[in-house]
Formats: C-alpha cells, sequence, structure tokens
C-alpha cells in the first residue's frame, strides 16, 4: 500500500503532465515539477536583468568575502558544500543517460536551463541569508526555506508560532529526500567498483559507511573535509577534461556543430525527436544545479558576508560550475569517442567506454575513483544540509542530529548491499515536494531578494563614482 502510493505520488511530480504536439508527430512532455521550475526561472532572470551574465564578475569576486567567526562559513567554503551535494552521480550517469535518450543536442539546453536556474538560485540564497539565525549547536549561522517560509507566514497571521505547515512540509521532505538519496549514492558507488576493480559489495560498502561514520559523527569534520575533498576532485576532473579535449582538438569543432545542429536540428523536429532533445537537456539542466529545490539554501544561510546578494551571487556562481563546467566536462569526454564505438550502450558502460577509449585501462578506474568522490563529498553535503531542517523540526538537541546522522549511515549501509527502487522513488519525491514548497513561497519572498540587489547595485555604483572622484584628485 505504502509502495503503491510513493509510486503514484512519484509519477505525479515527475510524469509527463502536459502534451504539446510538435511537427513530424511528435509530443513534447511535460512533468509538474518543469512547470514549476522552468517558469520561476524566467521570471527570475527578467526580474534581475538576467543577473548571471550581467553579474558573472561580481559573482566570482564574491567569493573573497573573508569571515571573522571561526565557527561560520566563508563565501568560499559555502560554494564548496553546494558544489559537493550538486556534484554527484547527475554529472556522470546523468549527463550520459540525457546526451544518450537526448542526443548532443540536449547539452545544449542543459546550458541555458543553468543560466534560467541561476537566477533562481540566487534568489533562494540571499533570502536564506536575509532570515538566517544563530546556530547554537554547531556556532555559526544556520538558515533554509524552512526559515524563510515560517518568517513569512508568521507576518502573515500576524502571530508567533513554533512550526509552521508549510515549513514543516518541507523540512520533512528534505529528510526523506536525503535518505533515499544515501542508499543511491552507496549503490552507485559500490557497483562502479564492482566492475572496475572486482570488489565485492560487502567489502565496498563496509569500508564506505565506516569512512562516511568517522567524518559526519565529529562535530564539523563534514566542512573540513569538503574543503579539501571538492577542490581536488573538481580540478582533477577537469584537468582530465581538457588533457581529452587537446588529444581530440581537431575533432572539437565538430562536437560543437554537434551540440548546436541537433538542439534545433530540423530533423529532429521532422522525426518527432525534438521532444527528447529538448527535454532531456533540461531535466538534465534542472536536476544537476538543483536551483529552486531549497536545498543550497541552507549552506548559503551559513555564511558570514557583508551583503545578503554576495551570498547569492555565489550559490548562482554554484549552477554555473556544477552545469557549465563539470556536467559539460562529462559531455565532452562522451562526444569526442567514435560514435560507432558507444552505439547501444548506455549509463556507466558508456561512459566506461568513452574513457576506455581515450585513456585505456586508467580512463575505466579514473571514473571509477571519479564516481565515488563525487558521490561521497554529496553525502558529506547533504548531511549538513540536514542540521537546520532537524532543529527545526526537533529543537536544538544533540540526540536528534545524531540519530539522523546514523539513519542516513544506515540508509548508505543498506544501500550498498541491494538496490530498493522504492527508495529511490522516495529521495525524488522528497526533492520533488522541497521544490513545490519552495517554489510557492519564492513568488511572494522574492521581492525582498530583489530589493537588496537593487541595494547592492546602488552601493556598487556609489562607491564607483567616488572611486572615480578620488583618482581624479
Amino acid at each position: 500500500m505504502l509502495i503503491t502510493l510513493i509510486e503514484k505520488v512519484y509519477q505525479f511530480l515527475w510524469g509527463d503532465l502536459v502534451y504539446i504536439p510538435l511537427p513530424g508527430g511528435g509530443s513534447l512532455g511535460i512533468s509538474l515539477l518543469i512547470l514549476f521550475l522552468i517558469p520561476a526561472g524566467i521570471y527570475f532572470s527578467v526580474r534581475t536583468r538576467l543577473l548571471p551574465v550581467r553579474l558573472f564578475p561580481d559573482m566570482v569576486k564574491a567569493l573573497t568575502e573573508k569571515k571573522t567567526h571561526k565557527s561560520s562559513l566563508s563565501s568560499f567554503q559555502s560554494l564548496l558544500i553546494s558544489t559537493a551535494t550538486r556534484v554527484g552521480m547527475g554529472n556522470l550517469v546523468g549527463v550520459v543517460a540525457a546526451i544518450s535518450a537526448g542526443g548532443a543536442g540536449a547539452v545544449f539546453w542543459m546550458w541555458v536551463t543553468a543560466i534560467i536556474g541561476s537566477s533562481t538560485a540566487f534568489v533562494e540564497a540571499t533570502l536564506a541569508q536575509l532570515y538566517k539565525e544563530k546556530d547554537p549547536l554547531y556556532g555559526g549561522y544556520r538558515g533554509g526555506p524552512a526559515y524563510y517560509i515560517h518568517s513569512y507566514i508568521e507576518r502573515k497571521q500576524g502571530k508567533k508560532r513554533k512550526h509552521v505547515v508549510i515549513a514543516t512540509l518541507f523540512a520533512i521532505s528534505g529528510l526523506i529526500c536525503w535518505c533515499g538519496i544515501s542508499q543511491v549514492i552507496s549503490n552507485s558507488v559500490v557497483s562502479s567498483f564492482k566492475n572496475a576493480f572486482s570488489v565485492p559489495p560487502i567489502v565496498t560498502t563496509i569500508l564506505l559507511v565506516a569512512l562516511a561514520a568517522v567524518i559526519v559523527l565529529r562535530k564539523n569534520a563534514t566542512v573540513k573535509v569538503l574543503d579539501m575533498m571538492v577542490p581536488f576532485m573538481a580540478v582533477c576532473y577537469f584537468a582530465i577534461t581538457v588533457v581529452i579535449i587537446l588529444m581530440n582538438l581537431g575533432n572539437l569543432p565538430g562536437v560543437f556543430s554537434r551540440i548546436f545542429q541537433e538542439a534545433f536540428g530540423i530533423r529532429q523536429v521532422a522525426a518527432g525527436g525534438f521532444g527528447a532533445v529538448l527535454m532531456n537537456g533540461v531535466k538534465r539542466g534542472l536536476f544537476s544545479n538543483e536551483a529552486g529545490s531549497g536545498s543550497a539554501p541552507c549552506a548559503a544561510a551559513a555564511v558570514e558576508c557583508s551583503s545578503p546578494v554576495k551570498a547569492g551571487l555565489v550559490q548562482a556562481l554554484g549552477v554555473f560550475i556544477d552545469t557549465v563546467v563539470i556536467c559539460s566536462c562529462t559531455a565532452f569526454i562522451m562526444l569526442l569517442a567514435p560514435e560507432d564505438l558507444t552505439a547501444g550502450l548506455t549509463g556507466m558502460d558508456l561512459m566506461q567506454k568513452a574513457m576506455e577509449y581515450h585513456l585505456g585501462r586508467f580512463g575505466v578506474i579514473f571514473i571509477a575513483v571519479t564516481l565515488f568522490l563525487f558521490s561521497f563529498s554529496t553525502f558529506l553535503g547533504i548531511l549538513f544540509y540536514a542540521r537546520s531542517n532537524v532543529a527545526y523540526i526537533f529543537g536544538d538537541k544533540w540526540c536528534w542530529q545524531t540519530a539522523y546522522k546514523v539513519l542516513a549511515l544506515v540508509m548508505l549501509f543498506i544501500g550498498g548491499l541491494a538496490a530498493y527502487t522504492f527508495v529511490w522513488d522516495l529521495g525524488d519525491v522528497g526533492i520533488g515536494l522541497m521544490t513545490i514548497f519552495n517554489i510557492i513561497l519564492l513568488y511572494p519572498l522574492g521581492g525582498e531578494a530583489l530589493a537588496e540587489l537593487k541595494k547592492y547595485e546602488k552601493e556598487k555604483k556609489t562607491e564607483k563614482i567616488s572611486g572615480a572622484y578620488k583618482a581624479m584628485q
């Protein structure tokens, strides 16, 4: 009964809800979450006057913000945490699946979605900063959608409340989602290590859970580990991709030609395949960058910075790093391999075959290790997100913080030994509900983030004029 309910809710959230007919006899299937996320992204892109493009230098500059309190996060640390959770299996398996189903043109629509989504990421992260509060357990600050939703409803109702229904539902949805993701993480790591190194699943599972437990059960070890892990794995993956591109430099123009031709290709439209090209790219962009889901604001709230806008700019940059840089790396690795070599392959088999073509046996090993690093960093990141949501529901008690960590470790262990589809569906249901609760409140609350942006740009302009005046004297 429960499993059936989960599956029905999953289908309602993620299945095609609306079909738009296309020339050539095909149709464009659009899910409920697409209907929530894409309009929100377009709306905030317009309201911020295409912030991701216009203020890109400010995004990079915001990373240099320094913190004064040891227990709080710097802007750069918040970027590492949100990148750790964004950069996961979706950057490998998800991109492979998108290109397998939608062709090279899906990459273009993935880029477009990232640009649109980064505006949403900016708004929700800025709001998280505006409504952050002191964290009596871990030190520093905490917050996220549960907190700004709570404050908004309190203001509307005109009275103080311990809990607000929609904020509580968001927090519960997040905790459910992250438990589901824990299973997916361990199952993927175990499978890749079995294929690459012939390591028995039980061995990989025990080592993975033991390593995770040592880190997450310590008070502040998570941030320290991610400080080292995320830059290392991102730089290594990018560097290997650059090497592969240089090895296949002559084929690069052809790859870009395929991406743009298939993105708008008459052939795809005529064959009824344009819907697959478009939607696979859009879905991969949305799922990968997490903009609008309300997860990254949990990291943005913990930042100590001079302006809430700077926390928003950092998270907008995070969307670029995840989708435009790292997801593109995976796409180029695949598309630079001969099409006849990868024909008929899907998932990790396709990815490993492409890497084997480029780098031989080393490529297969590298992908297995990369998947482990990406997945493990995701697990650490989601447990950081969970802190504020556990505190919102259960209060400031260490026992509840520890209990959720133990539950996540148990799910990590179970996922390494068996794949339970309904648990994976439960994770997707969780993030789907998070997105709906978050997006609904972003529209009425978004004006506050936009007001902060206007204030930031005004101050920036004043400083520029003042600097020019001093230079003239």
